[in-house]
């Protein structure tokens, strides 16, 4: 994803007066723009970037559903559309089963080792940004039994 296409998205819910989806892509906007100046590019900021603090906002919001109060329908709610604005943006991540072949095919000799602490290193390295870390965990336990 690139941060010009998220800025012409929220001008475009700007003219159509979507409050909402204007305030979400911009939440996601400043999380970039906060990044690129942390990470010391902020003129050229690259896609990988992006997708990064976009996985990372969205996991901010799915914990921000999952820990409010059932009572608070409106509250739900509102995380609820920030959630589906911003997975509208994710990149989408690799499945279990993706993984597993991945694992299997790029780190035959890791496995055969049994260490999930070496696979997980090796793992993590090439697949951060492409599959959920908790969901490699699960795979490489499941593997390394």
């Amino acid at each position: 994803m690139e941060l010009e296409q998220l800025r012409s998205d929220m001008m475009t819910a700007m003219k159509a007066r979507d409050k909402e989806r204007k305030d979400a892509i911009s939440s996601l906007v400043s999380a970039v723009k906060k990044a690129a100046i942390d990470e010391g590019c902020r003129e050229d900021v690259p896609a990988e970037l992006v997708d990064r603090v976009i996985i990372k906002e969205l996991k901010t919001v799915r914990e921000q559903l999952d820990t409010c109060p059932e009572e608070r329908a409106d509250l739900r709610a509102e995380y609820q559309r920030r959630y589906d604005v911003i997975a509208e943006y994710a990149p989408r991540m690799m499945s279990a089963q993706e993984i597993k072949s991945y694992i299997e095919e790029h780190f035959a000799e890791l496995l055969a080792s049994k260490n999930k602490g070496q696979i997980m290193k090796a793992v993590m390295g090439e697949l951060k940004g492409k599959a959920d870390g908790k969901v490699i965990n699960e795979t490489v336990a499941e593997l390394c039994k």
